[in-house]
């Protein structure tokens, strides 16, 4: 039976914290076992607080004494990690866990490495959002495609799964929103088959919660870029 280990980094999310982690308690998915990984990444609000009062929704708690950011919280939790596989949970409600078994499926059905949820292959639902938002999302899946000859649709939704021994956490270098990009780097090179699956999404507002703002994707690109080039020379 394969394990999925489910990471969760939060910070400052008391609003949602409680409803997603219950989402994801709440997920079976035939012949896999799930592990329930949740960082705080040193909230200031009530959400440290509230994950103590329940943990039963989870199996391990990592604090982090001060915020690092998404990166810093997303190295903590691989090192707690055990499954056979890993993928990301954002704390918000833009992303549901009824997902998990679509994109468990092709690990099940074609042992694959690697499975991204995207956003753009005709789901159930999407919400309608920033344009600007939309051209980043699709400038960065064109530049990692062009220069590691894939087709994703998708490359910077939340729903990653990929094999956790195509990564040693240590390997990473980034803490800030460009690990994402890093991650990927890493792992599609090194995997046999990669696949993707269609995902609802219910994105936020900035007045929501919404923290990515149009000057992260200068790290991204810049991050393509850098591990391509040390991809080149070996590195």
């Amino acid at each position: 039976m394969p394990t999925l280990s489910v990471l969760v980094p939060a910070y400052n999310e008391q609003s949602t914290i409680l409803t997603i982690l219950q989402k994801v308690r709440a997920q079976s998915v035939p012949g896999v076992e799930i592990e329930i990984i949740v960082v705080d990444d040193g909230s200031q609000d009530k959400t440290l607080s509230l994950l103590e009062s329940n943990a039963n929704l989870y199996d391990k708690l990592v604090k982090q004494p001060k915020n690092g950011g998404k990166g810093a919280a997303v190295r903590a939790g691989l090192s707690h990690a055990t499954g056979d596989y890993i993928l990301f949970q954002d704390a918000d409600l833009e992303y549901n866990p009824f997902e998990y078994e679509k994109l468990l499926q092709p690990v099940l059905q074609f042992n694959a490495d690697v499975v991204i949820g995207s956003r753009m292959l005709a789901p159930p639902f999407t919400r309608v959002h920033y344009f600007w938002h939309k051209r980043g999302n699709d400038l960065l899946t064109f530049m990692f495609n062009l220069f590691y000859n894939t087709t994703f649709t998708d490359t910077y939704t939340c729903y990653l799964l990929y094999r956790r021994a195509l990564l040693d956490p240590s390997e990473l270098i980034s803490n800030g929103w460009e690990q994402h990009a890093e991650i990927l780097c890493r792992v599609v090179p090194r995997a046999k088959s990669c696949y993707e699956v269609p995902i609802s999404y219910a994105g936020r507002a900035y007045g929501e919660g919404k923290k990515i703002r149009a000057h992260h994707a200068a790290g991204v690109i810049a991050m393509i870029l850098r591990r391509r080039v040390a991809a080149i020379w070996g590195k």
